[in-house]
C-alpha cells in the first residue's frame, strides 16, 4: 500500500474511534461539573489553613531605617550640644509632591531627623498640630476641644519648615538593548535595559512669629534613582514537543530611601546655617559614601559567620559591652547575645541579639576609612581592648579649689569606670559666657547623658552639707535611662518636672551622677535608700557618696562624674535716681 494511502487508513481510523472519545471526554466534565456543584467540606482543609498564621509572617527581621546621613544627624546632636543652644520649638507645614509620582510621609521623616538632632542637644521641639480636616485624629479632635475649654495651652513655635518634593523626572536617561536568534529547533533572545530618575526636594525654613521665610536658610538638592534588568529567552522544540525558559534579574531603587536621604541632608543643612554652626563637618563622614554600606555587605558576605561574630566581639570588646577574653566567643553564647542587646538598643537598632548585617555594619563604622584614592579601606580600631582611661578621684576633689563656676568640662570629677567602658556627660545649661556665679535664688539648670543605657541615681549637695537625691524620683520614679538621651534636671521643658533647684546659700554646690548596669538600691546602704528631695543622713558631700558606690560594686562596676559650682551673695540693685522735676 502506498504510504499516502497508510495515512489515509490511519486517519480513518482515528476518525473512527473520535465519537467515543468525545463522549469520555463529556461525561468527565459532567462529573468534574457535578463536584463542583457541591460545597467543598472545608474541614478537610484544617491542616491546610492552620499554617496560615505561620505563613503569613515574615520571615526576615525587620531593620531600622536609616540614611546615608543618619550618622551626620548624630554629629549635628553634638554640634548643637557643644553651641549652648537653647531648646526652640518647631513646627512644619506639610511637605507634598506635585507630581504625584512620590507618595511617602515626608513630613514625619523631617520630625524624625529633627528628634535625632535633638537626643542630646534638646536642641528642638516639634510642635505637632493639625490643621487638615482629613488628617485629623482623636489626639488632634481633643486638643481642639481642650482648646476651647481653656484646659490646654498650645506653645508658640518661633521656627517652621517649609518645601515640597519640587519635580520628579523619571525616565531621563534610558538604555535598551535587545537581540534574538531563531532556527528550526531552538529560539533565543537577550534583553536588557537600565533607566534613571531625578528627585527634587526643595526646604525653608520660616519665622513663625511673622510667617516670612528668613533669606539664606534653604536647601535644594536632588538624588538619582534607577533601575536596571536583563532578562534571557530560550525556546526550543523536541519532536512535536515545545520547551520555553526564561530568566532574569532585575533590581529598582525606590524612592522611600531617596526622600529620606534628601529630608535628612537639608535638615542638616537648614539647621547648621540657622545655627551657626560648622554642619559641612558632619557632611564629610565616611558614612556618608554612597558605596559606604555596599562595601560592608560585601564583606558580610565574603566572611564566615565565625569570622563575622569575632570581628563584632572585637568591636564590643573596644566598647566595654564584652570583657576581653583570650578565646573566641561562640554565637549562641549567653555573654555575647546580651552585649550584642544592648548594643543593638544602645545605638537604635531593631534587638535580635544575632549579629545580622545591621548589627555587623554599626559595629564596623569605625574599622572603615577613606584611602588616598578615594575609596572605603579597612583601617582597624585604634584599640581593640577595654582599657580604662583614668583612675577614681581621690580625696576631696573640686569644691575647694574652685573660686569660680565653670563649665562643666572643667569642673568635672569622674569617679568609677570611664572610656571606653561608659561615660557620663554632666553639663550646666544655663552657664552663661563671662558668668562666674550664681546668686542666692537662681535657678540651675543641668543634663546628664550615659553613653550606654544605665541605671541612674544623681544627688545634689548644697554648700550647707545637706545632700538628697534628685533621681529617680516620683516624676521618673525607674532611673532606667536610654543611651545618648539627655536628661533634664529638672525636666525645664514639662509643666510638672517635680523639682527645682535654687542656689541656696552662699558657698560651693555640686551635683553627682552615677550609672549602673542594674538598679543599685538593693546595694547600696540603708542610708542611701530613703525617699528622694529629703535629705540624707550621716552623707555631707558627693565623695562619701562615691565611696559608697565603690563598696556596693567595686571600681569597675559603675561609672561616676560630678559637676560643681559656686553660689554668691545676691547683689543688692541700687534705687533708681529720683528724676528732677519738670516745670512747664
Amino acid at each position: 500500500m502506498p504510504p499516502i494511502a497508510l495515512g489515509q487508513a490511519r486517519a480513518d481510523k482515528h476518525t473512527q474511534a473520535g465519537p467515543h472519545h468525545a463522549t469520555l471526554w463529556v461525561l468527565l466534565l459532567a462529573l468534574v461539573l457535578g463536584g463542583c456543584a457541591t460545597p467543598r467540606d472545608p474541614r478537610k482543609d484544617q491542616e491546610f489553613q492552620s499554617l496560615a498564621s505561620i505563613t503569613d509572617r515574615p520571615v526576615v527581621r525587620p531593620t531600622r531605617s536609616i540614611s546615608s546621613f543618619s550618622d551626620s544627624l548624630m554629629c549635628m546632636d553634638h554640634l548643637l550640644r557643644d553651641a549652648q543652644l537653647p531648646t526652640t520649638l518647631i513646627t512644619s507645614k506639610q511637605i507634598p509632591d506635585y507630581s504625584t509620582r512620590v507618595t511617602v510621609a515626608t513630613k514625619d521623616m523631617v520630625i524624625t531627623a529633627l528628634s535625632q538632632m535633638s537626643r542630646l542637644s534638646n536642641a528642638f521641639r516639634f510642635v505637632d498640630y493639625e490643621v487638615d480636616i482629613a488628617r485629623q485624629d482623636t489626639v488632634q479632635n481633643l486638643t481642639t476641644i481642650l482648646l476651647n475649654n481653656n484646659q490646654m495651652q498650645l506653645q508658640r513655635p518661633a521656627l517652621y519648615l517649609s518645601g515640597s518634593i519640587s519635580y520628579v523626572d523619571q525616565n531621563v536617561i534610558n538604555n535598551r538593548f535587545d537581540t534574538g536568534l531563531s532556527g528550526p529547533r531552538i529560539d533565543l533572545g537577550y534583553s536588557q535595559s537600565r533607566n534613571a530618575t531625578i528627585i527634587g526636594l526643595e526646604m525653608h525654613l520660616g519665622d513663625f512669629r511673622t510667617r516670612t521665610l528668613i533669606p539664606g536658610l534653604d536647601s535644594a538638592n536632588e538624588v538619582i534613582i534607577g533601575n536596571g534588568g536583563q532578562g534571557v529567552d530560550l525556546a526550543g522544540r523536541i519532536g512535536t514537543y515545545g520547551v520555553q525558559f526564561n530568566v532574569g534579574r532585575d533590581y529598582t531603587q525606590g524612592s522611600g530611601g531617596a526622600v529620606r536621604t534628601l529630608v535628612d541632608l537639608a535638615t542638616i543643612e537648614l539647621v547648621g546655617k540657622w545655627a551657626r554652626v560648622p554642619y559641612w563637618q558632619c557632611l564629610t563622614l565616611e558614612q556618608n559614601h554612597p558605596d559606604f554600606q555596599r562595601q560592608l555587605r560585601d564583606w558580610f558576605d565574603e566572611g564566615s559567620p565565625a569570622v563575622r561574630t569575632q570581628l563584632v566581639a572585637r568591636s564590643l570588646a573596644s566598647q566595654g559591652y564584652l570583657a576581653p577574653s583570650a578565646t573566641p566567643l561562640p554565637d549562641n553564647s549567653p555573654l555575647l547575645r546580651r552585649a550584642l542587646a544592648r548594643f543593638q538598643a544602645d545605638n537604635g537598632m531593631v534587638v535580635t541579639g544575632v549579629v545580622d548585617f545591621p548589627t555587623y555594619e554599626r559595629a564596623l563604622r569605625n574599622f572603615v576609612g577613606l584611602s588616598a584614592q578615594g575609596t572605603l579601606a579597612r583601617i582597624g580600631w585604634a584599640s581593640t581592648h577595654a582599657e580604662p582611661l583614668a583612675q577614681a578621684a581621690e580625696g576631696q576633689a573640686g569644691p575647694d579649689a574652685l573660686d569660680d563656676v565653670v563649665t562643666s568640662t572643667q569642673s568635672a570629677v569622674k569617679y568609677g569606670a570611664t572610656p571606653p567602658e561608659r561615660t557620663i556627660n554632666l553639663q550646666i545649661e544655663n552657664v552663661l559666657l563671662e558668668r562666674t556665679a550664681f546668686e542666692v535664688g537662681e535657678q540651675i539648670f543641668l543634663s546628664a547623658t550615659v553613653s550606654r543605657a544605665s541605671y541612674l541615681q544623681c544627688y545634689l549637695a548644697d554648700a550647707t552639707g545637706t545632700v538628697i537625691r534628685l533621681l529617680p524620683n516620683q516624676a521618673h520614679p525607674t532611673g532606667w535611662v536610654s543611651a545618648n538621651q539627655a536628661i533634664r534636671i529638672p525636666d525645664w521643658m514639662s509643666p510638672n518636672p517635680g523639682f527645682i533647684m535654687d542656689a541656696a546659700s552662699p558657698g560651693t554646690e555640686g551635683v553627682a551622677c552615677f550609672a549602673t548596669d542594674e538598679d543599685s538600691t538593693p546595694r547600696l546602704p540603708e542610708a542611701l535608700r530613703g525617699p528622694p528631695l529629703k535629705p540624707l543622713k550621716n552623707y555631707h558631700a558627693l565623695e562619701r557618696l562615691n565611696e559608697a558606690f565603690a563598696a556596693a560594686w567595686g571600681a569597675g562596676g559603675y561609672t561616676g562624674n560630678a559637676v560643681y559650682w559656686n553660689v554668691v551673695p545676691r547683689r543688692v540693685v541700687p534705687p533708681a535716681p529720683a528724676q528732677p522735676a519738670v516745670r512747664k
